[in-house]
């Protein structure tokens, strides 16, 4: 069949074809060997990777970067013959539309962060189950990571027991997990996909110290927690895309959920670290109104700062935010006190 993206794909056929952990296992090996040849690919915004591809020169991959990176049509040749057949064996390679109906096209990703690779899905993520990396998800792990280093200058015990909710391909996550390798880092999230990819991506990293979950929130997940990160979704989307849609007011939904949460599962001296956007209207940040009286109502002390005062400008177009005159990308940071129980 063909699809809204322009691919051909065969019809699903279990039976018939490799089962989820031998694909799982092929796609390991994909990410391994890809690693192996010394790859990297920083990934940039959905809006600059349409801009950068409508080149004309860039209509056809040319490089493996071109391929995993990129997200362009291949013509089968370009890259080592075992890397395309470990896509193939992975289940992640379809036939790109064309004049002599000869291009290739991968439908997942591997970008760089922090001396790692991460899978995810191809550009575009159009799908509702899509799994995102981008910027955000860089300079979220940039945040996680600072607060770690806060932690041990301040003399904090490190952090036993860790969630990452909404954990997506696991980045956030699966770092705190190695760089605290004697802690026990839990990925939530609520799409199958995404705790799929982000299994195969803490086996790429190497640690054994993580646990995907499927849980909305933490309603599945017991016990309290030392650490509780966080990058939900916070755009108005009206595809309702898991990776994307916040719902609530101005795509704020699921932050505050988040916050209340955190408010309900932290351990003494436990922090979450929240990193979402905030759409201004009139020049007040409403998400920090909400979210400053969970914090205080339940005891928490809590910083926030505005990390860009406008992102997604692209985004004000949408009828969604019609009110809005900015999109702040922002860190809550919230503690429960030592003492506190």
């Amino acid at each position: 069949m063909t699809t809204a993206d322009g691919l051909t794909r065969p019809a699903r056929q279990p039976e018939t074809g490799y089962g989820d952990a031998n694909r799982d296992e092929a796609l390991l090996a994909l990410a391994r060997a890809v690693r192996d040849s010394g790859y990297r690919f920083t990934t940039v915004t959905p809006a600059t990777h349409a801009r950068v591809n409508a080149r004309p020169d860039n209509a056809v991959a040319q490089s493996l970067r071109d391929v995993l990176g990129w997200s362009r049509p291949f013509r089968e040749g370009l890259i080592p013959a075992d890397v395309t057949d470990l896509m193939r064996r992975a289940d992640v390679l379809d036939r790109a539309e064309g004049p002599d109906g000869s291009l290739l096209k991968a439908r997942v990703r591997l970008s760089s962060l922090a001396d790692e690779l991460f899978l995810h899905t191809a550009y575009p993520p159009i799908a509702a189950d899509s799994v995102f990396f981008g910027p955000d998800t860089m300079r979220f792990a940039e945040a996680v990571l600072a607060h770690l280093d806060d932690r041990v200058r301040a003399g904090q015990p490190a952090p036993r027991r860790v969630a990452d909710i909404g954990c997506g391909s696991g980045a956030a996550g699966i770092l705190v997990a190695k760089r605290v390798p004697q802690a026990e880092v839990v990925l939530v999230d609520i799409n199958p996909a995404a705790l799929r990819t982000a299994g195969i991506n803490a086996r790429l990293a190497g640690v054994e110290n993580v646990h995907p979950v499927h849980s909305d929130m933490l309603n599945d997940v017991e016990g309290t927690f030392d650490l509780i990160l966080s990058n939900p979704p916070f755009m108005v989307d009206a595809g309702g895309r898991a990776y994307r849609h916040g719902g609530g007011p101005l795509g704020a939904g699921l932050s505050l959920r988040v916050v209340e949460a955190a408010a309900e599962r932290l351990a003494p001296g436990g922090s979450l670290v929240l990193f979402t956007g905030s759409a201004i209207v009139e020049g007040q940040d409403g998400f920090r109104v909400e979210a400053g009286a969970i914090c205080e109502q339940a005891g928490l002390d809590w910083s926030y700062r505005e990390f860009d005062p406008d992102e997604y400008g692209e985004e004000l177009d949408d009828p969604g935010y019609a009110a809005a005159e900015r999109i702040a990308l922002v860190i809550l940071t919230a503690t429960r006190p030592a003492g506190a129980r």
